[in-house]
């Protein structure tokens, strides 16, 4: 067979469909006395005694994923800062430090186990190119990334080794590794951690980097272009078309790409803010918003990665929260339900409906375990005067959602009008407008 296929790996979380991310780190706990505070103000850095999240519920923050029908989640374990969320010897500014629970709580460990009770993915970002702490930044050199100082550099290196070792070696299988700006040359900064993460992760999900298995599609809104494959050439040439950038290639993909490299989008729930603030639930994304961005991130053959902002006792904002259920609630009202489905082989698939219907919305899906095999379609309506167009498009893969002005029909039809092989779509599904 010719064409990129997925690992079992990349297919398993491409069925996961939504994950969320948590940002949590020492700007929630400063912001109220110093607004405006980041990692980046080195020479003002808060003590580890500001970490106090004395209400802080894992369970709570499940509430959240489970609430929009995430399967996944991801901590940063530890941001800018280089705060550190959780029992590390790599150098003492961390939990470990601060006064929530004695110095004795563990937020990863709370975490991991969270969501596997609650049947979640757990998986954890660590940024190693930033670390307010040691005064690292990009590309991940000390002198707040100028670098100069071998010593201190070194004393660094050994410090992010132990960092990798224990997020990667205590908390057991994880589902997804999330690298902020990919992975420092090991030529630069000093160390490698890519043998600690084959050794202790090999089963991972991993964004970004030279042993990448998801990709970024190059913003932060949460939408990806159209069509969107799930396949580049090379991890090398993903990797240059943001490093030259090129984000709408980085999006786009390649549909002769020999590399499986499906997308991942980001975004806040609160418009560009990654970190709670006080004040702020009027950047709320509304519930149509978040609509618009699933359709066009799921429906676009990615999956969604939507942020939480815990506050500084620890919880999600119960003004958040009730966001993500108000829009859980409406994905399951828009597509919990079809008028009808079918799966099938060839060229063309025909979805016939049990009464006529108007429907304005359709999921395209591919069996991607066989690749993404089509590279052109039509779908089509049968009205009382024939078969209408409804829609036209290029790319499938993993699922695709269509939508169209609503149309009475008594069936619907998917016509590939090129492929690369025989087409195996997975489900076709109409829906009631």
């Amino acid at each position: 067979m010719g064409h990129a296929l997925p690992t079992k790996q990349q297919a398993a979380w491409q069925d996961y469909e939504i994950g969320m991310f948590f940002h949590y780190d020492l700007n929630v706990f400063v912001e109220e006395k110093r607004p405006g505070w980041d990692h980046r103000h080195y020479d003002e850095y808060p003590v580890p005694d500001v970490f106090n999240p004395r209400k802080l519920d894992c369970e709570q923050w499940m509430e959240a994923v489970k609430a929009v029908g995430a399967k996944y989640a991801v901590l940063t374990a530890s941001h800018g800062s280089g705060f550190m969320l959780w029992q590390s010897d790599a150098y003492p500014f961390g939990v470990r430090q601060s006064p929530w629970r004695g110095g004795k709580g563990d937020l990863v460990k709370d975490f991991v186990e969270a969501c596997r009770r609650n049947g979640i993915q757990p998986g954890l970002y660590s940024h190693l190119r930033c670390n307010g702490y040691w005064r690292v930044d990009h590309p991940g050199l000390v002198n707040e990334g100028k670098g100069g100082d071998p010593k201190r550099q070194a004393a660094y290196a050994r410090a992010r080794l132990t960092m990798c070792r224990e997020l990667w070696g205590n908390y057991g299988p994880l589902g997804e590794i999330w690298f902020d700006g990919a992975v420092p040359d090991p030529g630069l900064v000093g160390y490698n951690v890519l043998p600690y993460l084959r050794l202790l992760q090999p089963e991972a999900m991993i964004f970004q980097g030279p042993t990448a298995t998801i990709r970024w599609i190059g913003n932060e809104k949460g939408v990806a272009n159209y069509p969107c494959w799930a396949t580049v050439p090379s991890i090398q040439e993903a990797a240059s078309w943001e490093n030259r950038g090129m984000l709408d290639r980085l999006c786009t993909g390649d549909p002769d790409g020999k590399t499986w490299l499906p997308g991942e989008c980001d975004t806040p729930i609160r418009n560009h803010e990654w970190m709670w603030k006080p004040g702020q639930e009027h950047l709320l994304k509304s519930v149509d918003e978040l609509m618009q961005v699933y359709e066009h991130s799921v429906g676009r053959n990615c999956n969604l990665l939507i942020n939480a902002n815990p506050d500084p006792d620890g919880l999600v904002p119960e003004a958040d929260l009730q966001r993500y259920r108000e829009f859980g609630e409406a994905l399951k009202r828009r597509y919990g339900a079809p008028v009808a489905e079918i799966s099938g082989r060839g060229g063309v698939i025909e979805l016939p409906l049990a009464r006529s219907a108007v429907v304005d919305r359709a999921i395209l899906m591919e069996e991607i375990t066989q690749g993404e095999r089509v590279r052109q379609y039509v779908l089509e309506g049968k009205t009382d005067a024939g078969w209408a167009p409804l829609a036209r498009g290029q790319s499938i893969g993993h699922k695709r959602i269509e939508r169209f002005p609503a149309t009475k029909v008594s069936a619907v039809r998917l016509r590939v009008e090129k492929a690369i092989a025989e087409p195996w779509v997975r489900r076709l599904a109409a829906f009631e407008g």
